[in-house]
This record gives C-alpha cells, sequence and structure tokens, in this order.
C-alpha cells in the first residue's frame, strides 16, 4: 500500500456514473481540493461535498454562483454545466446550445467519422431515426417490465392499448418515408402514452402544455431536462456535435441532444411524473425518484450503447459493447 497513490484509481467511466445535481440558492467552489457548494444558514454556513468524479451533470439554478477554480475542476473531471431557472427550466446559458461543455481535445474520432458516414445520406439518416425509435420502444418494455413501482401504478408493457397503440406505431415507422412521418408517428404515440398515464393517476383533465403551470407538465418538463442532462454528456462524450441530429433538426442546432433524450423520456420520464403529480410530491421529490430511476435502469448506458451502434453500423455487437467509455 506504501505505493498506491490516487493517480493509480482509474477515471469512473461517464456511462457508469451515477450523478446529477440540480443546485439553488448557493456557491459553487473550489476548496481544499473538492468542488463545494456552500448554503447560507442562521448560525453557520454549511459546506456539502460533489463527487465530480461520479457525476455526469450539474445544474445551477435561482440564486446560484460559481468560481473559476471550481469550473476548472468540474471540466477536469468532464461534469457538464448548466444554468437554468427554477426547478430546472428552461435553460439560460449554455454554449453548444444546451450545456457549458469542458474542453478536451483527447475524445474519441471514430464515432463522429461513422455518424457522418451516414447522416449526408437522406435515406441512411431515415434508417437511424427509425433505429432510434426502436430503441425508444424497447427501453420502455424493459422498464416497464422491470419496475414493480410502476406495474402498481398500472404502468403495465403488455396492457392491451398500449400493444395496439405500438402495432401502429411499428407498422407507421416501417412504412415512413420521411422524417416527418416520424415525428407524427411519435407524436400519436406520446398522445396515447399521456392518456394512459392520466387514467393511470386519475388526473383525467391532463392537457400537455409546455408553458403551464399545473404539476403534472412541470414535472413532465423538469424531467425532460434531466434527461437532456443525460444525453448532452453521451454526446458529449462520443465526440458527435449536437446539430446532427436525425429527426429533430430542422429548427434546432442542438436536435440531436433532443433525439437521444427521446431514448429514455416515455419510459421513466412520463410515468414518474404523473405518479408524483398523483401523490402531490415536492419538486425535489420528483427530481429524487427521476434521477434514482435513471440509475437502476442505468438510463445513461442504454444511451451509450444506442448511440455507439448507429454511429458504428458497420461493427459487431460485440465490437461496440466492448469500447466502454
Amino acid at each position: 500500500m506504501d505505493d498506491f497513490s490516487p493517480s493509480d484509481l482509474k477515471t469512473i467511466l461517464h456511462s457508469k456514473r451515477a450523478n446529477m445535481y440540480y443546485l439553488e440558492y448557493c456557491r459553487v467552489m473550489q476548496k481544499d481540493g473538492r468542488v463545494l457548494y456552500l448554503t447560507e444558514a442562521k448560525q453557520d454556513n454549511q459546506y456539502f461535498n460533489i463527487p465530480i468524479a461520479n457525476s455526469t451533470v450539474l445544474l445551477l439554478g435561482n440564486g446560484t454562483s460559481i468560481t473559476q477554480a471550481a469550473m476548472r475542476m468540474l471540466a477536469q473531471a468532464g461534469v457538464l454545466v448548466g444554468f437554468c431557472g427554477g426547478g430546472g427550466t428552461p435553460l439560460y446559458m449554455a454554449c453548444e446550445v444546451e450545456w457549458l461543455t469542458p474542453q478536451s481535445e483527447y475524445r474519441p474520432t471514430e464515432y463522429l467519422h461513422g455518424w457522418m458516414q451516414f447522416w449526408f445520406d437522406d435515406e441512411k439518416r431515415l434508417r437511424a431515426a427509425k433505429a432510434f425509435q426502436q430503441a425508444r420502444i424497447q427501453f420502455i418494455e424493459q422498464v416497464w417490465q422491470r419496475d414493480r413501482e410502476l406495474k402498481t401504478e398500472g404502468f403495465i408493457f403488455k396492457d392491451p392499448a398500449i400493444q395496439a397503440a405500438l402495432e401502429t406505431f411499428h407498422a407507421r415507422t416501417a412504412a415512413a418515408t420521411k422524417q416527418s412521418d416520424l415525428l407524427m408517428t411519435e407524436a400519436q404515440l406520446t398522445k396515447v402514452l399521456y392518456k394512459h398515464a392520466a387514467n393511470n393517476t386519475q388526473l383525467n383533465d391532463f392537457t400537455r402544455q409546455h408553458q403551464s403551470t399545473d404539476i403534472a407538465n412541470d414535472f413532465l418538463n423538469h424531467g425532460n431536462y434531466l434527461a437532456y442532462g443525460l444525453a448532452a454528456s453521451c454526446l458529449w462524450v462520443l465526440g458527435i456535435p449536437h446539430g446532427f441530429a436525425v429527426m429533430h433538426g430542422k429548427t434546432r442546432r442542438g436536435a440531436l441532444v433532443f433525439d437521444v433524450a427521446d431514448l429514455i423520456k416515455d419510459a421513466i420520464v412520463l410515468p414518474w411524473a404523473f405518479v408524483c403529480a398523483k401523490e402531490k410530491a415536492t419538486e425535489q421529490e420528483f427530481r429524487q425518484q427521476v434521477l434514482q430511476a435513471f440509475t437502476d435502469h442505468n438510463a445513461l448506458d442504454f444511451m451509450f450503447n444506442t448511440v455507439k451502434g448507429v454511429a458504428l453500423q458497420d461493427y459487431s455487437a460485440e465490437q461496440i459493447a466492448a469500447q466502454d467509455l
């Protein structure tokens, strides 16, 4: 043990990291080689450690500030940082459209090269978009069949209404000839999922409104931004710019973040937003529930494997799985 030093430790792979943070009314700083956040108390100020080596995303909400030294350490650890409003939305300031990304010249290039080989071909890009849509359904099945709490709340993958909607979804996805067809099919499925979730949780008057102030819509917005954080982290690690979307790229330069986040939103964010709204959970309780579900169901791993699989279409599954990041 005398010859052991901290430099011998391996950095935790981004695909295996467990933590995302939303902070408000505090100051983030570097102290004694660690990144801490400071909150004011009536008698003594309180310091709390942020385990940056095991973190992917840091969202800074109302009343926050951060020092240059803390940003330097977060960048060295590969943690993405974003400034946002209360509750994690909306995002106010970031580079690369969505996030303040660490500067690193030593990220892989093979994923970007693979992405470019198909992206400029309309037919191949459509095929990649269909692969994303199929992966999205695969993750819903994986999560809803495994999560006992969601089953208790009525989110059962083999429910006849869900299966009927999926049959239509698969048929229309296979027949789609352009991205707008896929977007329309996606919207129709999501509408069915909203209705199913609303019926399960007795929120029968629910209408999806991004600017609404009702609790279910607030939780959906909040959870979606957490998913965007994971997606942005995945793309940054793989070195794929956010503008090379396969579905949402007509009007938004950072649309690939939305494409990748969609892989997990319906499976995790959507049901828990309704369940927590029914239980009148606080924003913090909802956030903790969603982050725990991301970890329990290996959401970040699933994102990495799906994006790598699309980027490296000429590789075998074993070769893709072997390239851990």
